[in-house]
């Protein structure tokens, strides 16, 4: 069966009206395209779940804080339709920009607390721009479950508040972090990096690992994560906007190890801008 696209809200609701008239559970798997195997392992993990998959794609110009970053954002529709056929995918969902913010659009959602530190200090506006794209598409598709990558973990913490508090009625699926072979978390950005940069950033994942492992065994915080952003520079980035240990429930720091967290990092390697996290407790490491 041939997967299904709409451009426009009236005909995704016209689609879904129909599957929920059958009874049928629907997941959404929000996406801004250049699908790779996370998205597709998401996509996987909703067909396990539900009755029907819609994935969602829509490059978000307000979450993007330079302009030229959203120029630059790989955008590959043909290839995503074909993996999503090849997954077994029933909705695709590709909306204009004058389809989710059609003229006169004046609303923001705005998520405290969570939305805060980490990526938030360094890309004001992001978190906005996405829990109201967000918050726009859980409506309009009206799914009961929507599955989210834990690579972006302050996101995922960020959609769970926004769902909570305006009390929408779907459940938020938080899904592993799936990664190359050599350990690089998979996303669409790994496609800006050059041959050369590709080889180094492995080294990411590997110093992170090192460092969960450290403080699962009790290492001083403040000293390890020091060290850490050190040995990321000497590996060849660039820079690193933050590596820090938090809470994993509500992403509160940490001055020590005292409950399940989470260590997270963003590092610049050459002109692209790396994310990644682990889960850290006494009793181990997951990654």
């Amino acid at each position: 069966m041939s997967i299904e696209i709409v451009r426009r809200l009236a005909d995704l609701r016209s689609v879904v009206g129909g599957w929920r008239r059958q009874d049928l559970v629907t997941a959404v798997v929000p996406t801004m395209g250049a699908l790779h195997a996370g998205h597709i392992s998401l996509v996987q993990a909703a067909l396990a779940r539900a009755d029907r998959v819609v994935v969602t794609i829509f490059v978000n110009p307000k979450q993007f804080n330079a302009a030229t970053d959203l120029a630059n954002y790989p955008r590959t529709e043909a290839g995503d339709i074909a993996k999503l056929q090849a997954c077994g995918a029933h909705l695709l969902y590709a909306p204009a920009v004058e389809e989710i913010y059609p003229p006169g659009f004046a609303t923001t959602v705005s998520v405290a607390g969570v939305s805060q530190g980490l990526c938030g200090a360094f890309r004001p506006g992001h978190f906005d721009g996405v829990a109201t794209v967000v918050a726009k598409l859980l409506l309009q598709t009206g799914a009961d479950l929507a599955l989210f990558g834990e690579k972006d973990f302050q996101q995922v913490k960020v959609i769970e508040r926004m769902v909570r508090d305006l009390d929408i009625p779907i459940e938020i699926v938080p899904c592993p972090t799936v990664r190359e072979a050599d350990g690089l978390a998979l996303s669409s950005r790994n496609l800006r990096l050059s041959a050369a940069e590709r080889a180094v950033a492995p080294r990411l994942a590997a110093i992170l690992v090192a460092t969960a492992d450290r403080l699962a065994v009790g290492a001083a915080v403040a000293t390890t994560l020091a060290a850490a952003s050190a040995e990321i520079i000497a590996a060849g980035f660039r820079s690193v906007d933050y590596l820090e240990l938090r809470a994993a429930s509500d992403l509160q720091q940490h001055a020590e190890l005292d409950r399940p967290a989470r260590l997270l990092v963003a590092a610049w390697l050459g002109e692209t801008r790396l994310i990644d996290n682990l889960e850290v407790t006494r009793r181990g490491v997951g990654i």
